[in-house]
C-alpha cells in the first residue's frame, strides 16, 4: 500500500506560534508513521520551511505547496492557533489548491475566529445564553465611559481574532478599561469587551468521523496560584487544575454535551473543535465564551484527555480525524 504524504502545518503568526509547535510535535510523535508520510511544514512570516528530520529547514514552494521529493500532499493536517490557520486564510488556500484538510472550512473558521462576529450568530441559534458584550475597533475613537455606560464592571477586555487568552484582561476599575484596550490592540485590530459572568468554566470538545459524531466528556477548569480566569500562565505553566470529567451534575454535563453538539452542526464544523463555557451557579444558566476549531494538542491540552477518558488514546484521536478527511 502506497503511504499517503501528510504536511503537518504548525507555527503561524500569532502569539501562540510556539504552543502551535509544541502541539504539532505532539501530533506527530502520535500518527502511524507506518501508513503515513508526514512533512512538518513550519508556517511563519519570514518564510515557510520544512523542518526535515535531520534538523535542516528545507524550502515549501507556496505556488503549489509542494517540498522536495513530493508532487503533491494528500493531507494537511493543519495545528496553526490563530493567524493564519485558524481564522481560513489556510483553509482557503488549501481550497484552491484542492487539499484536503483537518479544519473546519474557510467560511466557518473565519467566523468563528473573531467572537465579535461569531457571537451574534451563536445568539440567533437561541441554544445557549451569551454575555453582554461590545466590539471595538482600532481605527476608530473609543470612548471607555460610553462603554461603561453599556457594560457593567468587571469585564473582560480581549483580542476579537485570538486565542489562549494572549492579551486578555479582566478590569475590575474604569481606569483600567483603556490599558487593557490598548493591549489587546497589540494582538488584533479589534476588540471586545465582554461582562463578567461570575461561575464555573466548562470545555467540550466534539469530533465527526464518518460513522458517527464524538461528543466528548467535559472538562472543568479551576484557575489555581491567584488567577482568577483560564489565562495563558493557567493554561501552559500549570496553574490551573483540570477535571475530566468534570465533577458536576449530570444534567449540566448533559446540556453542555447537548448544546456542543447543537453548535457543532449549527455552524457547520468539521474536525476536532472546543466549545468554552461558562456556567452561572447562581442564576443555573450557560453561557458561551467561544468556539475553538483548532484547540491545542500539546501534552497539556485538555481534548485529548476528554478522548482518553472516553477510552480513545491520542493515536487513535488523529487517525479518527484523518480518516475522516481522506
Amino acid at each position: 500500500m502506497t503511504k499517503k504524504n501528510i504536511a503537518l502545518v504548525m507555527g503561524g503568526f500569532s502569539g501562540e506560534h510556539d504552543v502551535s509547535i509544541n502541539s504539532g510535535c505532539q501530533v506527530y510523535e502520535n500518527l502511524d508513521h507506518q501508513k503515513y508520510n508526514v512533512y512538518k511544514i513550519v508556517v511563519e512570516r519570514s518564510g515557510w520551511y520544512w523542518l526535515a528530520n535531520d534538523g535542516e529547514h528545507r524550502a515549501v514552494n507556496r505556488d503549489n505547496f509542494t517540498v522536495e521529493g513530493v508532487d503533491r500532499f494528500d493531507l494537511a493536517f493543519i495545528i496553526i492557533h490563530g493567524n493564519p490557520g485558524e481564522n481560513g486564510v489556510l483553509q482557503g488556500y488549501f481550497d484552491m489548491l484542492g487539499i484536503p484538510y483537518t479544519t473546519c472550512g474557510f467560511y466557518t473558521s473565519a467566523l468563528t475566529f473573531n467572537k465579535g462576529y461569531c457571537n451574534p450568530v451563536v445568539r440567533s441559534f437561541g441554544v445557549v445564553s451569551l454575555a453582554k458584550s461590545k466590539l471595538l475597533y482600532g481605527n476608530q475613537p473609543i470612548d471607555a465611559d460610553a462603554i461603561l455606560r453599556e457594560l457593567s464592571l468587571p469585564v473582560f477586555v480581549k483580542p476579537a481574532a485570538g486565542g489562549s487568552s494572549v492579551a486578555t484582561t479582566k478590569v475590575k476599575r474604569p481606569e483600567d478599561l483603556m490599558p487593557a484596550i490598548q493591549e489587546a490592540l497589540t494582538e488584533d485590530s479589534e476588540v471586545l469587551v465582554e461582562e463578567f459572568i461570575q461561575g464555573r468554566e466548562f470545555d467540550c470538545g466534539v469530533l465527526r468521523t464518518k460513522e458517527r459524531k464524538y461528543i466528548f466528556p467535559i472538562t472543568e477548569i479551576i484557575p489555581t496560584g491567584g488567577h482568577e480566569f483560564f489565562d495563558y500562565a493557567a493554561k501552559y505553566d500549570g496553574f490551573s487544575n483540570e477535571v475530566t470529567p468534570a465533577e458536576v451534575d449530570k444534567a449540566i454535563s448533559d446540556q453542555i454535551q447537548e448544546v456542543s453538539s447543537k453548535l457543532y452542526d449549527l455552524l457547520d464544523c468539521r474536525g476536532i473543535v472546543r466549545f468554552d463555557y461558562i456556567y452561572d451557579t447562581q442564576k443555573q444558566e450557560l453561557f458561551f465564551l467561544e468556539v475553538n476549531t483548532i484547540p491545542g494538542q500539546s501534552a497539556e491540552s485538555i481534548v485529548p484527555k476528554q478522548a482518553r477518558a472516553m477510552g480513545i488514546s491520542t493515536k487513535e484521536l488523529y487517525e479518527m480525524v484523518i480518516q475522516a478527511c481522506l
